[in-house]
């Protein structure tokens, strides 16, 4: 069975453990067991009509003698490109408008509050292949671009706050390209935007050749549904990062990614979890599936055969929270919908419960830090 085949860790395990032992297996791998949404049947028909997967899990809260619960439920969304990466970009945009369109009407039938894209989600992910046309065509403006405009009806019609992260051209300052979320509010206005802070050099992630590390810091948008942040791809790799979307008050982070199974796979399932737990927030981690064939080979700077695609990306998309349960993955090769119903008043009460923020220590970590990166810094060891 290849990686591309292998469906996913929760068929594997459901499969082939004895159902006796399941529950154990699924509470040491996953926290406490979830319990599931119940999905309307329409959103289900429809799901299966269109070929996607629909999942649905609920994360509760002990109930609380002075706030009624903060209940929001958000969508995920994973998929793969429609047309061939040779496809005119037009049609490649209007191809994945329209099959991700299909998908938020569903995540609407199944009252999805907040709902959030893939990295990168108008085009292939042909940041490997170094060359410059024809995938800065499809960079727009974050603020007026046709995707963005696609967005904004979207949140209007279905009463929901849309993360879309694009490929931006900031048309104001020369034309530069970043690696960008768009936030939209549900009354369809553009919130605002973030960049992504930290950029790959690594394997076939060539993005240095496109844009360069975002300069918006750590952005947390006041949505009606609680205050979301995004943290794109690689910066989940940087636990600073999670920790100052947290700081700026995130309740719910999202990390939408486009990761390979060779390269970060065993990595996929901890991180968006441990920030979850080590910044008491709801943490939501997604990734397109697929493998994306590109007609010029490219090289990895390895010394390894050419080749012309990146591997597989594996999707397997999943909610994380701040007392350790997670939901099961999506799929690791069909394009799908995840939704969960998140009550915030968990983040206080686990905050309370382990007090990481109380015992943080950050002024201590501050001046050390701040002794780190000057010039002089000596590292602290005791030697005889």
């Amino acid at each position: 069975m290849s990686g591309g085949q292998f469906e996913s860790l929760e068929k594997t395990l459901s499969t082939y453990i004895p159902e006796a032992e399941l529950s154990e297996v699924c509470r040491v791998l996953y926290g406490k067991e979830l319990v599931r949404v119940d999905l309307p049947r329409q959103a289900l028909e429809a799901a299966s009509a269109r070929d996607f997967e629909l999942q649905g899990y609920v994360f509760e809260a002990e109930p609380e003698q002075l706030r009624p619960a903060r209940l929001v439920r958000v969508g995920l969304v994973q998929n793969k490109i429609v047309l061939p990466t040779d496809a005119p970009v037009l049609d490649q945009i209007k191809a994945l408008h329209k099959r991700v369109g299909e998908m938020v009407e569903v995540a609407a039938m199944c009252g999805v509050n907040i709902i959030c894209f893939q990295e990168a989600w108008t085009m292939p992910f042909a940041f490997c292949t170094r060359e410059r046309e024809p995938w800065t065509e499809f960079a727009e403006s974050a603020e007026e671009g046709y995707t963005t405009r696609f967005c904004q009806e979207l949140a209007k019609k279905y009463n929901m706050v849309v993360v879309s992260p694009i490929l931006e051209r900031d048309e104001i300052h020369g034309e530069t390209l970043w690696n960008t979320a768009v936030v939209v509010s549900n009354s369809g206005k553009v919130l605002g935007k973030t960049r992504k802070n930290h950029i790959p050099r690594v394997g076939d992630f060539n993005e240095s050749t496109y844009y360069m590390e975002g300069n918006t810091g750590h952005r947390v948008f006041q949505t009606q549904f609680g205050r979301i942040a995004v943290n794109i791809c690689y910066g989940r790799h940087h636990p600073l990062n999670w920790f100052l979307y947290g700081l700026n008050g995130a309740e719910i982070i999202f990390n939408p990614s486009a990761t390979v199974g060779a390269l970060s796979e065993p990595m996929w399932s901890i991180e968006a979890r441990n920030a979850a737990i080590a910044n008491h927030c709801f943490t939501c981690a997604i990734n397109r599936v697929g493998t994306e064939y590109f007609k010029n080979e490219f090289t990895s700077g390895d010394g390894k055969k050419a080749h012309h695609d990146f591997g597989h990306f594996y999707g397997s998309s999943y909610v994380a929270a701040p007392d350790g349960s997670r939901t099961p993955g999506l799929s690791r090769t069909r394009d799908g919908l995840l939704v969960s119903e998140l009550d915030l008043n968990l983040n206080r009460q686990i905050a309370d419960k382990w007090n990481f923020k109380m015992t943080g220590r950050y002024d201590m970590y501050a001046e050390e830090l701040s002794k780190a990166v000057q010039h002089e810094f000596q590292p602290n060891i005791i030697r005889e």
